[in-house]
């Protein structure tokens, strides 16, 4: 090559080097600054045992209707035995342990973990491990104002025998009590109109599993008169699950929809509640968090159970072990929730509906793993959050004022 010709070629090497060190050298775009956390001012909240009653408190759910703080659990004994214990507090600080009235062998060890209500009672979840193989016994519990709280007794295989799989959350509205769960089927739940006493509903079609895969739901939410209920499916032969959520009218017919994520992700609706606007859920996707709302039809607010969701935010990263939605509550267009990440659980809330989330920082750091527990409740700006670290159990309320500002 000549001489003419090789200077054009260095002058343009040399130009492209320049340019890419100017690329270099030129500053990045700012990082979008993280939320500034929410900061209760947390108190702890004293719930004395029952009179008579001896052990340490095991606090698994609470919820909030009609003017009343409901808290549920159990007590366990120095040597381990447990039974169940329920409070309830009008305003979050000062509480009182209700009356319990067990009737069967199993429903005086058991340990409440799902509790909720409506104006004219409370109902709660509970179970004791036992029988030969160790599998949960559970059952239903119900309350009316003036009474204590009453086991509802009822046939072993209503909620176990070889067909059970999990009886995971229950919800209480217009239309009466619902528990969601699964059976060998798949997805599966009970009914009742006063939860006095509950009808199964397996092998329901849409509900349960089919050609397309096993499902499970997890969570459900009264809307209107109807229900929304959260869960995943499971592809045949696969090992990453897809989210779903189904709704009914009276809880016996159930409509599936599938949730949308991102191309190649993969996750599940852990939880669900009923905001002013319409039901949310959230669950693990990929390696966070991710929001879907109901918009029945995305062009109307919806006035019932939906078909149609969008997914409209999502928040936290992934941590060392399987991501988790432990508890959700609602406030108008207020949402809280507890999630884990394998190593830690994480407080987070949002004051638009689920579009945009804050962290909140707890009122104890608390462990995700183990016998732990923490689940929350929220109304108006107050907060209230039970915790569990395997050793001692607490409830705290938080005062928040500007949470939806």
């Amino acid at each position: 090559m000549s001489p003419a010709r090789v200077r054009p070629v260095l002058a343009a090497v040399a130009a492209a080097v320049l340019l890419l060190a100017a690329c270099r050298d030129a500053p990045s775009p700012p990082a979008e600054p993280a939320p500034e956390p929410v900061r209760p001012d947390w108190r702890v909240a004293e719930l004395f045992a029952p009179v008579g009653a001896a052990g340490r408190p095991v606090l698994r759910d609470v919820a909030r209707c009609a003017g009343r703080w409901y808290a549920v659990g159990g007590l366990v004994d120095p040597v381990g035995e447990t039974r169940p214990v329920a409070w309830s507090s009008s305003d979050g600080a000062t509480w009182s342990p209700l009356p319990v009235r067990a009737r069967t062998f199993y429903g005086r060890q058991h340990v409440l973990y799902a509790v909720a209500c409506r104006d004219d009672g409370m109902a709660a979840l509970g179970a004791k491990a036992g029988g030969v193989h160790g599998n949960p016994r559970t059952g239903t519990w119900v309350w009316r104002p003036g009474g204590p709280l009453r086991e509802v007794p009822a046939p072993f295989e209503l909620f176990g025998g070889p067909r059970a799989v999990s009886a995971s959350r229950l919800a209480a509205g217009p239309g009466g009590w619902l528990i969601a769960g699964a059976r060998a089927e798949g997805a599966a739940v009970w009914t009742s109109p006063d939860a006095e006493g509950f009808v199964l509903r397996e092998a329901v079609p849409g509900l349960a599993g089919d050609g397309r895969g096993r499902t499970a739901a997890y969570d459900v939410a009264a809307v209107g008169s109807g229900w929304v209920a959260v869960g995943s499916l499971l592809p045949p032969g696969g090992t990453a699950r897809t989210p779903l959520a189904w709704s009914s009218a009276d809880g016996r017919a159930w409509r599936r929809a599938v949730l949308p994520v991102p191309a190649g992700a993969y996750g599940a609706a852990e939880r669900v509640a009923q905001l002013d606007g319409g039901p949310v859920a959230v669950g693990p996707v990929g390696d966070g968090f991710a929001v879907w709302r109901a918009c029945d039809g995305c062009g109307r607010q919806p006035s019932g159970p939906a078909d149609v969701w969008q997914r409209v935010g999502g928040f936290g990263a992934a941590g060392p072990g399987v991501l988790s939605v432990d508890s959700l509550a609602a406030s108008g267009r207020r949402l809280v929730a507890v999630t884990g990440d394998g190593a830690q659980r994480r407080l987070w809330t949002s004051r638009d509906s689920g579009v945009s989330w804050r962290p909140v920082i707890t009122p104890v750091p608390m462990p995700d793993g183990g016998d732990t527990a923490m689940v929350v409740a929220v109304h108006g700006d107050v907060l209230l959050a039970v915790t569990d670290g395997g050793m001692r159990s607490q409830a705290w309320w938080g005062v928040v004022p500007g949470i939806d500002q």
